[in-house]
């Protein structure tokens, strides 16, 4: 009967039923090859609502009891551990084969925020191994686990890592690692039970690629990073996001490095921070901590400011504290909030308190405001010593907004390096707008490198003389992170109209014996705009002649071909080089060599090197005819890995002859194209010059069919970023009507940044495409 409740503590019990839905998102189905149905949840950011009335919210945390009855021969998993496993009674009047059900029991979970809680059920199988005394397992559909092998052994070696470095040892009791068919995401990391896309997860450890073991060790040591920095301590609201992602970016990169120093990781990281600085160049951008209101502003909050530039300011941060003063400060974060909530200003006290340092000056600045700084720079000779004027204003991409300027300001700590440092580099808080920057030793430096290390968030411009001093000792004096933000702040001056597109090929020539595989990929997807948008009919093929020369050397020295004890570094040097000459290049040698290797592989003779399957494939199919489209179309099919059904299906979206682009395009009509697949499989189209128009066209006119498809958790802004990769106004025009009649709520943002990028596309080509062809010409 309806009362009044006396004051005091009450417990509210409600009944409710829901639906397993098919959206991947809350409490969904997902159906394996075989067709054996599963169960999984994914509750990021507002879904756990969908499966269970609760206050659902970051800060309003709880415990939870969990039991499931579930068929007998399925599995169970969620956030705690096993507690009982109970089978109902047998009963005589059960026809004969009828399957009993169990009742699983999950130990009470410590408090946790909503979207955190995990279910999943099905026929799961669990490879199982421990670290620093806590049970792992790595868990699959029916007869897949043994693909978790490599996954098992790096989860071990991560989990080690982190109770070294955290003073808080891992405090779940144990961890399940969990792929399934459908997930929407890549991982998610729930309490104690990831969740993840099988292709981020198993894999055959015999023929794995370099890229694949990379990107495995990655998203398992993010999501293990999260089991503290948002699960253990979760930001207040999602305005504060990056406490989770950026953290879990920055610390994965720790783990890697300590386990794969051959890996290169510094040199990612600074790929991380350029593709941070790419997004900050917009007007269009938003600040680290960015209003957040509705389900869709959550949504798209999780872009690369949250994920890579909340990185890389905590990478400039623990380079400025050094560290151990930075690590204190981070454990010092975490013991503060422990099993509760915190926001942007807690950790910035935290660090400033562990510190003694201008942390809580330093952070706001970066955090608070939208763009990154500009960093101009002059070195000068004052009295015996090297002086570098150093001035301050944040950069656009936007010409006119560059040159108008805006009134934000910084502090950036700043290191820069030269030849008179034999201290190591000269480090100060640029706070003014401008200030001067005198460096160690007594010589005045015949060049100067202004982010030493590569660890700052900022671009760095050179006056012409400095940049004319520094670029010839390139490959001597610079460490692969500084030479790959180096040519990545070239190129934003290009694109931001201050440099032009000749200065940024010429500091290119100094490249072409580069080594370090991710540096040699940054620059060549530079070299690939050019090709594409600079270059006309007239000055193509000698700017692939360009391509040719530079390269060619490098190639043949390293081959076509792998040798007995390549390193991964030289391996995935390779495979950058074969996809350069083959498609940036137009080499004919090169093409033909990887159409033989190809066709070999797929007719059951020699298999492709892993690491170079990749780009052997891609400028095969750019080639392509009918036969090999359905042999790669076969070869999706029967792959017995993930990584290998997604290398052969989306290499469809290679190929340039109009009638099998459109042939391709019919198969994401089909249920053989999974959701979570869509969005990724249209965006490898729309990156094709030759395709884009045709799968543009496509997708508005099966708009009604493929919507659900396209848009399923953060497919939205999947694609409508990628219809950046237009460079027209027409297409422009279409696209912005287009979405104006079909609203995607959660892309709105996205989409905007999309039609900033094509008008300032439109503009470089207008204002370089000259440039390149006196440049050539001069050549």
């Amino acid at each position: 009967m309806p009362g009044e409740l006396p004051k005091g503590p009450a417990e509210i019990r409600i009944a409710y039923t829901g639906v397993l839905n098919d959206k991947l998102r809350g409490f969904y189905l997902s159906t394996d090859a075989s067709g054996r149905r599963y169960a999984v949840t994914q509750f990021e950011a507002t879904d756990a609502r969908r499966a269970f009335p609760g206050f659902d919210e970051p800060a309003l945390k709880a415990t939870f009891d969990v039991s499931m009855t579930i068929d007998r021969g399925d599995v169970a998993i969620s956030n705690g551990r096993v507690i009982s496993d109970t089978s109902e009674a047998s009963d005589p009047s059960d026809a004969p084969g009828a399957e009993r059900r169990h009742t699983v029991k999950f130990a009470t979970t410590p408090k946790m925020s909503t979207y955190l809680v995990a279910l999943a059920v099905g026929r799961f199988e669990c490879l199982e191994g421990s670290a620093e005394h806590v049970p792992i397992r790595i868990c699959a559909t029916e007869g897949r686990k043994e693909l978790g092998c490599t996954a098992l052994e790096m989860a071990g070696q991560i989990l080690k890592f982190y109770d070294q470095y955290f003073i808080i040892k891992y405090p779940f009791g144990k961890l399940d690692v969990l792929a399934v068919p459908d997930f929407a995401a890549g991982a998610m990391e729930n309490t104690a039970a990831i969740f993840y896309r099988e292709t981020d997860l198993l894999v055959d450890a015999a023929h794995a690629s370099v890229e694949a073991r990379k990107r495995i060790a990655s998203v398992l040591a993010h999501e293990m990073a999260h089991q503290w920095f948002g699960d253990l301590v979760t930001m207040k609201w999602w305005d504060d996001i990056w406490l989770n992602e950026g953290f879990a970016t920055w610390m994965a990169n720790r783990a890697l490095a300590a386990m794969r120093p051959d890996w290169n990781v510094p040199v990612d990281e600074a790929i991380e921070t350029q593709t941070a600085l790419g997004l900050d160049g917009l007007k269009s951008t938003h600040a680290i901590h960015a209003f957040t209101d509705t389900p869709a502003q959550i949504d798209e909050a999780f872009d690369a400011i949250a994920y890579e530039k909340g990185a890389a300011v905590l990478r400039m941060l623990e380079n400025y504290l050094g560290a151990e003063s930075f690590r204190r400060g981070i454990n010092a974060y975490l013991q503060a909030h422990v099993y509760a909530n915190g926001r942007s200003q807690d950790f910035w006290t935290a660090m400033a308190a562990a510190s003694s340092k201008p942390v809580d000056r330093i952070l706001p600045t970066f955090v608070n405001q939208a763009g990154a700084p500009l960093i101009d720079v002059s070195p000068a000779c004052r009295d015996g010593r090297t002086a570098v004027a150093a001035t301050q204003q944040r950069f656009f991409l936007e010409p006119t907004l560059m040159k108008n300027g805006s009134p934000e300001r910084w502090f950036v700590p700043v290191c820069a390096k030269s030849e008179s440092d034999s201290a190591g580099p000269t480090c100060d808080v640029l706070s003014q707008a401008r200030q001067v920057l005198m460096l160690g030793g007594n010589i005045c430096s015949s060049w100067v490198f202004v982010n030493a290390g590569a660890q700052g968030y900022y671009r760095t411009a050179y006056s012409r003389e400095a940049l004319r001093a520094l670029a010839p000792r390139v490959q001597s004096v610079l460490t692969a992170p500084e030479r790959l933000s180096l040519t990545g702040d070239e190129w934003a001056l290009v694109r931001a109209g201050r440099h032009d597109i000749g200065e940024f090929l010429t500091l290119a020539t100094g490249f072409g014996d580069e080594r370090a595989d991710g540096v040699l990929q940054n620059l060549t997807d530079r070299l690939d705009f050019v090709h594409e948008y600079l270059a006309t009919d007239a000055t193509r093929g000698a700017f692939e002649r360009f391509v040719r020369t530079l390269f060619g050397p490098l190639f043949q020295q390293v081959g076509f071909e792998s040798r007995p004890g390549d390193g991964d570094e030289e391996r995935a040097l390779r495979a950058t080089l074969i996809e350069t000459l083959g498609t940036i290049g137009a080499d004919a040698g090169v093409a033909a060599r990887a159409r033989t290797a190809l066709d070999r592989a797929l007719a059951g003779g020699a298999p492709l090197d892993p690491t170079l399957s990749r780009a052997i494939i891609s400028v095969a199919s750019e080639h392509g005819d009918r036969a090999l489209q359905d042999a790669l179309l076969a070869a999706s099919d029967s792959a017995g890995a993930p990584g290998e059904h997604y290398r052969y299906l989306y290499a469809l979206a290679r190929f340039r002859d109009p009638a099998l682009i459109d042939r391709a395009l019919e198969y994401s009509l089909t249920p053989s194209l999974r959701s979570q697949d869509a969005a990724a499989f249209f965006s490898r189209f729309l990156s094709n010059e030759a395709a884009r128009p045709r799968a543009w066209a496509f997708l508005k006119r099966h708009w009604a069919d493929l919507e659900g498809k396209v848009t399923i958790v953060g497919g939205d802004t999947t694609l409508t970023g990628a219809l950046a990769s237009f460079c027209d106004a027409a297409s422009r025009d279409d696209i912005t009507t287009f979405f104006a009649a079909h609203p995607l709520a959660s892309a709105s943002r996205t989409l905007g940044q999309t039609i900033e990028r094509i008008n300032n596309c439109i503009a470089l080509r207008e204002r370089q495409a000259p440039g390149l062809a006196n440049w050539l010409e001069a050549r």
